[in-house]
């Protein structure tokens, strides 16, 4: 029987994918690029995947955005990357890889449909703390008043870092330095993102070694400097790595909503007749209650969960009040009533 797609967490029609990219809404409509490799079920070299949806559950592949098809991605590709909306224009921002310059951040302009890459790419070609470029990647942009600020992940010698840029045109960047360094959550801050919300700041980035997850760190933003209050988890799955959010004004909110959605990494062998590999986690809105970063799905999805079984495997979970789940296909998500949530695939539960 061949490998059956899930019904509300995107995967592509076939190959692997892997970061959730560019995530915005865009004249009126849901839009997910993605880290991809059209030819395989193995990471390779990267392009960006492009998918579009009316309510962020029924998603619709598009054609490729992005191919590795210019001199300073003529390495392992189209990196990771985000989106900025200004009026009918989208701006695609992305760690471009060539053999010669390493990695190196570029822009794209588009109108949803046709990409165009910029002529004076890369706009940023040097790392500030590594000129090899060895790591240096996933910048996240975003509005900062009349200026854009933007977030970039590298690692040097064992210390993990999130830089800061400032624009006033997305072209020209100046380093403002690291806003977060560590030696204590692996070799490279991947995927960056720094986002508001319910009035207060979080920096959340992925660690790549041991317990491969997203990390989150609540604080304040003055525009310069990111002063960290507490780190925290809520997102406890083994299969879930390099979230980003987008801000969502289309609900009827005077405040909107902070989106996130994150990649759901397969551990475990696929099936032999396995043609596609990974997926995207249901969306999330993010919160801030009484201090505690909160992830809860969607409003869209509420329909779709059920109260937790109790049984041996989720006994321990549902310890917590007011577990639901969401099962879709292989794919299971435990929501819980502090805010905390959990991402698997049956099949490797099970395992």
């Amino acid at each position: 029987m061949p490998q059956q797609k899930s019904l509300y967490h995107f995967e592509p029609e076939k190959g692997w994918i892997n970061d959730p990219n560019g995530l915005c809404r865009f004249k009126g409509r849901y839009h997910a690029f993605f880290q991809y490799n059209p030819y395989s079920l193995h990471w390779d070299t990267m392009h960006w995947g492009h998918a579009v949806s009316d309510d962020l559950l029924h998603w619709e592949e598009l054609p490729i955005a992005l191919y590795p098809d210019m001199p300073y991605d003529d390495g392992l590709g189209c990196f990771s990357g985000s989106a900025l909306v200004e009026g009918d224009i989208l701006y695609l921002m992305y760690t471009s890889v060539s053999k010669d310059m390493g990695q190196t951040q570029s822009l794209v302009v588009s109108d949803g449909t046709h990409f165009e890459k910029y002529a004076g790419n890369p706009v940023i070609r040097t790392n500030p703390l590594d000129p090899s470029n060895r790591d240096f990647r996933d910048p996240k942009i975003f509005r900062w008043g009349t200026e854009y600020r933007m977030v970039c992940g590298t690692g040097v010698d064992g210390l993990a870092s999130i830089l800061l840029y400032g624009s006033v045109d997305l072209i020209h960047w100046e380093y403002m330095g690291p806003i977060f360094q560590s030696h204590d959550h692996g070799p490279v801050a991947e995927c960056p993102d720094l986002y508001p919300a319910d009035g207060r700041w979080i920096l959340m980035f992925s660690r790549m070694t041991g317990f491969r997850t997203g990390q989150f760190i609540l604080g304040d933003f003055d525009g310069s400097r990111f002063t960290a209050e507490s780190f925290q988890l809520p997102e406890k799955g083994r299969n879930f790595y390099a979230p980003q959010t987008f801000y969502d004004s289309s609900v009827n909110s005077d405040a909107g909503r902070r989106i996130l959605i994150g990649w759901m990494p397969h551990y475990a062998p696929l099936p032999a007749d396995a043609v596609r590999n990974g997926a995207f986690t249901i969306p999330r809105e993010v919160h801030v209650r009484e201090g505690r970063i909160c992830l809860e799905p969607i409003r869209e999805a509420m329909p779709m969960l059920a109260d937790l079984p109790m049984t041996a495997e989720t006994a321990g979970a549902a310890k917590k009040p007011s577990a639901r789940i969401l099962s879709d296909g292989d794919i299971r998500e435990i929501f819980h009533a502090d805010g905390t949530c959990e991402t698997y695939y049956e099949s490797e539960a099970q395992a």
